[in-house]
């Protein structure tokens, strides 16, 4: 059977392939309503193509899901601060993440009950949020002083993204930074 040509119609750019159109449509969708409302048949139309098409190149929305939902956070601002600011610039960088990161952030949260997204999940938070700060630690317990601070960033993520705290959301960028960069840094550098 012959491969759908590029798509031309209204809901695609010129030359981009259905499969292509359909990855865009499933990531928008994915982020702006979650795994649970999103169906293929709204990936399908959004893509402007048949809903069978996606279960053929994608084989389910889980798959596409996977495929789609990638968090990724660049630590390269992280790398040349001091260990001693670590914190604060740590929480200055999460504060600072943009839509997408925010919309895949809660995608794979609400996606969770789903035995593979969880996986995703955790997965996530070891690579983006541990192994980074695992890598600047040293000492007998830098493994769990890393798990203790990545608990804390994704606590904040989930205050500020999931729950919505309207105090923590009023709050001056500063002051949240400050605060909440202290509890991350005693952490990460526990008094002696």
């Amino acid at each position: 059977m012959p491969q759908p040509g590029p798509r031309t119609g209204p809901l695609a750019e010129p030359g981009t392939t259905t499969r292509e159109a359909i990855r865009s449509a499933a990531t928008r969708l994915f982020q702006e309503q979650g795994y649970a409302r999103t169906t293929v048949r709204r990936i399908a139309a959004a893509a402007g193509a048949d809903p069978a098409l996606v279960i053929r190149y994608f084989k389910s929305k889980e798959l596409l899901f996977l495929e789609t939902m990638h968090l990724t956070i660049d630590d390269e601002p992280l790398l040349g601060v001091p260990l001693e600011q670590l914190g604060e610039r740590l929480v200055e960088l999460l504060v600072d993440l943009d839509g997408a990161a925010r919309g895949i952030f809660l995608a794979l949260v609400h996606g969770s009950d789903e035995q593979r997204i969880q996986r995703r999940l955790r997965d996530t938070h070891e690579q983006v949020l541990i192994a980074p700060l695992r890598r600047r630690l040293s000492g007998p317990d830098a493994d769990l002083r890393a798990r203790l601070a990545a608990a804390l960033a994704a606590g904040m993520l989930y205050a500020l993204w999931v729950a919505q705290d309207e105090t923590l959301l009023r709050t001056d960028r500063p002051a949240l930074v400050a605060h909440y960069g202290a509890l991350l840094q005693r952490v990460l550098t526990p008094p002696v």
